[in-house]
């Protein structure tokens, strides 16, 4: 059997891995093997941060959304039951986006619910 030099594929695989671990601080960012560690690492830690990222924006949606309702005396639960009952189906983003970029349309839809 001939013998396979692995010269060109090995290169191209650690420089692939390196090259993602560019920024890292140390030998993480220069050692094949303590790179490819922290790059798995950090990859686990890109993917669960996407679906955090999700949850923060509805978490800062909702608190905007509470907190322009509660000037009129309604709570945020409440708010979001007038808005079904009422057949307005605009999601919590776009009621943020009301509420921090456009208050008078916020104002008036709050005063046509009520």
């Amino acid at each position: 059997m001939t013998r396979v030099k692995r010269g060109n594929v090995a290169r191209k695989r650690r420089k692939k891995i390196l090259k993602l671990a560019k920024g890292f601080r140390g030998s993480h960012s220069n050692l094949f093997r303590v790179a490819k560690q922290q790059v798995l690492k950090a990859l686990k830690y890109a993917y669960v941060g996407r679906k955090n990222r999700k949850r923060d924006y509805r978490r800062l949606w909702i608190i905007r959304i509470n907190a322009a309702v509660r000037i009129y005396g309604i709570t945020y639960s409440q708010f979001i039951s007038l808005l079904k009952k009422s057949h307005i189906a605009l999601n919590r983003k776009m009621l943020a986006q009301l509420v921090v970029l456009d208050n008078p349309a916020f104002d008036y839809l709050i005063k046509s619910m009520l």
